[in-house]
């Protein structure tokens, strides 16, 4: 068996999922660059390090999970309410969760070595699927790895506020860091 070959049953308590936005406008100032951590999430992983194309990922993420974490930037450091403003926003006008309650990513094909590969898989999000890259590396039983999801190929468009002066960028980027420990 190869470094990091086997079977993982990963979520919260074995990694972090977590998303990051950027904003622009006029009024980008005023507003945060956010760190939103999804709380509620499973994947199960399969590496076979000799035959990446035998590997496989699969996410499930509970749209409802996601709490920010951290804002950077902005006039004002963000504050609780704005925190909860923020997700009740991304629950009803963005992911629209009480229709879509899952996200998913289900890989198609996966290349590379154990310590630089890339996953191609489809995501989908608010019920529209589209491909997407994931790249990763795995070092020391500590996988690494990130995508960029471009919001508007999902017909998600970026949140504006402040009249359209305020708006958040329409590429947030995915990232993902967990130990690996075998599952059975």
């Amino acid at each position: 068996m190869g470094v990091g070959d086997g079977t993982y049953k990963l979520g919260p308590g074995s990694g972090q999922l977590q998303l990051k936005t950027t904003r622009t406008g006029v009024g980008a100032r005023v507003g945060h660059d956010l760190t939103i951590d999804v709380t509620r999430w499973h994947a199960d992983v399969i590496v076979d390090a000799a035959h990446p194309a035998a590997s496989s990922l699969s996410v499930d993420i509970d749209a409802d999970s996601l709490v920010v974490r951290a804002g950077s930037g902005g006039i004002k450091p963000l504050t609780d309410s704005d925190r909860a403003q923020i997700k009740t926003t991304i629950a009803q006008k963005v992911l629209h969760t009480g229709q879509h309650p899952a996200i998913t990513f289900r890989s198609t094909q996966v290349e590379g070595t154990v310590e630089s590969f890339t996953i191609d898989g489809d995501l989908t999000i608010t019920g529209v699927t589209q491909p997407v890259t994931v790249h990763g590396k795995l070092v020391d039983g500590h996988v690494d790895a990130w995508a960029t999801v471009v919001q508007t190929r999902w017909g998600i468009r970026p949140y504006t506020g402040f009249f359209g002066a305020l708006k958040l960028s329409d590429e947030v980027t995915v990232e993902f860091g967990a130990d690996l420990a075998p599952s059975g």
